[in-house]
């Protein structure tokens, strides 16, 4: 029997966004998968690491949820460059140890291999501690050959600095102002592999609706979605709710 997702994908194929961005995160100037949560426990006066956990154990139910729906583009922003120094140490340490436990748990899940999940992670990522960043680079060797669905993990990442890091390659390869178009400047950026962002979705976002330096240059025509609920109460019924909205807009593409 299909599941709604699945038949999401069957009668509404062409109308489904390509490539989705989720930022997990409920105000500007915060670790996104680090604050939201803590917000979440705390309203619920649970532990604080707790709501971490739980946000962390909601997040893969979501990803394959997307896939469900024949989604094979999604970007996760997951750690801000912008705001890591403004954290007090013990904070960072743990989102750190989040990850390492994310990335164990991604290498042993068998659904990985079963989806041909390639996992690739975007942003400043040389500064991360040792292990941390050797984490990610383990996860994106042991899925490099996957090819069915595709996730970028955005981690000390910031939508300005992208587009600086691009051009500071342009002009180091001697490239000539004549030759600088639109597609030259998208191949040199961290996203190069991935198509422009269709759809975004933020969670946590009760005051206000902004993008907080999210995948600049690729979100110029895409739609969005800004949700008052916390990350770890977005739910498989959301996720219908939100895709279904997609499929009702008229998408204009500037013109």
């Amino acid at each position: 029997m299909q599941t709604i997702l699945e038949e999401l994908k069957l009668k509404e194929k062409e109308r489904l966004p390509r490539h989705i961005g989720l930022i997990i995160d409920g105000t500007w100037k915060r670790f996104p998968l680090l604050d939201i949560n803590r917000r979440w426990a705390k309203k619920r006066n649970l532990e604080i690491n707790l709501g971490h956990l739980i946000g962390y154990e909601n997040l893969k139910k979501r990803l394959f949820d997307f896939f469900d729906a024949g989604i094979h583009y999604l970007s996760l922003y997951l750690l801000s460059l912008e705001n890591v120094k403004k954290r007090k140490p013990e904070e960072i340490e743990y989102i750190y140890k989040i990850m390492i436990k994310a990335i164990d748990t991604i290498i042993n899940e068998s659904i990985v291999k079963e989806e041909k999940v390639r996992f690739n992670v975007i942003g400043r990522i040389s500064i991360l501690p040792n292990e941390v960043r050797g984490k990610f680079q383990e996860l994106i060797e042991l899925t490099k050959n996957y090819n069915q669905n595709f996730i970028n993990l955005c981690v000390m990442y910031d939508g300005h600095e992208e587009i600086v890091d691009a051009v500071k390659e342009i002009v180091s390869n001697g490239i000539t102002p004549e030759q600088v178009d639109k597609s030259l400047i998208k191949s040199h950026l961290y996203s190069k592999n991935f198509p422009p962002l269709d759809y975004i979705i933020r969670t946590g976002m009760n005051d206000g609706a902004r993008l907080s330096g999210f995948l600049l240059w690729d979100s110029s025509y895409a739609e969005f979605k800004f949700r008052k609920e916390y990350w770890p109460d977005y739910n498989k019924e959301m996720v219908i709710e939100d895709l279904k909205d997609y499929i009702a807009r008229n998408r204009r593409m500037g013109k």
